[in-house]
């Protein structure tokens, strides 16, 4: 599988989705391994991004803060409007936006491009997803 090559400043956005009271094990776990696979290092992560209703979600802010990344949440009606490939109608339905871990790791980076596609965690059940995006080449970084 070929790497994405990132420029040296290159700065990563973390789309997160979760249940509610997932685990900092659980996000942390899955990120890490996602990142591993692509050839990714968690150092280039600068936001951690969800839906609005999951800001307050005590493992997406330890995750930022673990991480020193800024936290950003998005209306669940702008990520509605993000088009991704793997939307789902029962997030759709639960928090009003077909995605959100790949709509905020899109919009957190202005358009950006997804280098990691919706993945879930590996625990069962899987109790979150994450998706890595970053701004396309030439673009102003966040």
């Amino acid at each position: 599988m070929e790497r994405p090559v990132l420029p040296g400043n290159a700065r990563l956005a973390v789309g997160v989705g979760a249940s509610r009271g997932v685990a900092l094990a659980e996000v942390d776990e899955t990120l890490r391994a996602a990142l591993a696979d692509a050839g990714l290092s968690a150092d280039a992560v600068a936001i951690v991004a969800t839906v609005a209703a999951k800001r307050g979600e005590p493992a997406i802010r330890a995750l930022a803060e673990a991480l020193g990344a800024e936290l950003r949440d998005y209306a669940a009606e702008v990520l509605a409007g993000v088009a991704v490939p793997h939307p789902s109608s029962a997030v759709g339905a639960a928090v009003g936006t077909p995605s959100v871990a790949e709509a905020a790791a899109i919009t957190a980076t202005r358009g950006g491009e997804l280098l990691i596609a919706k993945t879930r965690s590996r625990r069962h059940p899987s109790m979150c997803t994450i998706a890595v995006a970053r701004h396309r080449v030439g673009g102003n970084p966040t």
